[in-house]
């Protein structure tokens, strides 16, 4: 099962501490031909096609998910799994990552192939205003080089709204284009603030976008909720191995334990409620982080008891509906004039 990885929300998240070397930007256009088709693509050693920015569909490579183009040379997707990803990504004439997911991105593994990573996180809730520009200054500057690869985790969400931002501020592609975009790349609509932030996105001067700085992070190191939220998105994601391999010890994951994955989340659901910033949020985060914690408790004991599957999908289904009403409430919306 690939690795996924996951960010929480701008509205309760901390702030992300730079660190290392940032990237110097520059440059401009790219063209080549493009794959009208979906599906995947695996051609050992040679170059690949990207989709068109008119696929009805996503396009799927090695280490590559749910690829969708939004303009010529602007790609958006899933997290690359290393190592096949970061190939895939330099078969496909892609030269710039530039990740919004609040994980640390593989900038190790994105050298080996000959690419290189710039990191600006966004949230569920939406892409702020100073946000969305940098984005846009970031693929500008690095469109002359080869394509620009954004991603986030599963590739549906935060990235796409990302890449449909950038799109129309450096007008790229029109608002009925992107809009089609966002919807080929299954954008749910649960993320308002996302979906709004692509909506009032409006082509910028470019010499607004010129009076930003040409040097971005390869990487940030997230804090505090952020840290936490994608510590609790990849024990979703382990839960998921143990479910699809009917609530036993994945095949191909023989150090998965169901019961453990279950009680991991739980600790950690648990120890984030006392975590200093989300002390900080309104009462009702706190009381719905011990909610969810509850419910992936009880998920816990019922695979120690050796319940049935349907006991587990119906526990399985209460947590998750615990973690969409805190989801819905302090993360799938944003003040998109926030810097």
């Amino acid at each position: 099962m690939a690795k996924k990885r996951g960010r929480w929300g701008r509205r309760v998240a901390g702030v992300c501490l730079g660190v290392g070397v940032g990237v110097a930007v520059g440059g401009a256009g790219c063209r080549s031909s493009e794959a009208q088709g979906s599906g995947t693509q695996d051609l050992e050693g040679s170059a690949l096609s990207p989709p068109a920015a008119t696929a009805p569909a996503p396009v799927d490579y090695p280490g590559l998910h749910n690829v969708v183009a939004f303009a010529e040379g602007l790609l958006s997707g899933s997290a690359p799994e290393a190592p096949e990803g970061f190939r895939s990504l330099a078969r496909l004439g892609v030269k710039t990552i530039v990740s919004v997911d609040g994980a640390v991105p593989d900038a190790e593994a994105a050298r080996r192939e000959g690419l290189r990573t710039i990191h600006l996180p966004i949230g569920y809730d939406g892409v702020g205003r100073r946000r969305g520009r940098e984005l846009a200054r970031a693929v500008s500057l690095r469109l002359g080089e080869g394509r620009v690869y954004l991603h986030c985790h599963h590739g549906k969400h935060r990235s796409a709204a990302a890449a449909g931002v950038v799109a129309r501020v450096l007008d790229l592609a029109s608002a009925e284009a992107v809009a089609d975009r966002i919807r080929v790349a299954g954008t749910s609509p649960h993320y308002r603030g996302l979906l709004r932030s692509v909506a009032e996105a409006r082509p910028v001067p470019a010499a607004a976008l010129g009076a930003l700085p040409r040097t971005f992070p390869q990487a940030v190191v997230p804090t505090g909720l952020v840290r936490g939220m994608t510590a609790i998105d990849e024990a979703f994601e382990r839960l998921g191995a143990v479910r699809d391999a009917g609530w036993r010890v994945p095949p191909d994951h023989p150090d998965l334990v169901p019961a453990a994955e279950a009680g991991r989340l739980a600790d950690l659901l648990r120890n984030l409620r006392e975590d200093e910033e989300a002390r900080s949020q309104p009462a009702p985060f706190g009381d719905l982080l011990a909610a969810s914690a509850r419910a992936a408790a009880e998920l816990e004991t019922a695979l120690v008891a050796g319940r049935s599957e349907s006991v587990l999908e119906g526990a399985r289904a209460k947590l998750k509906a615990s973690c969409r009403r805190c989801h819905e409430r302090f993360r799938d919306e944003a003040d998109l004039d926030a810097e």
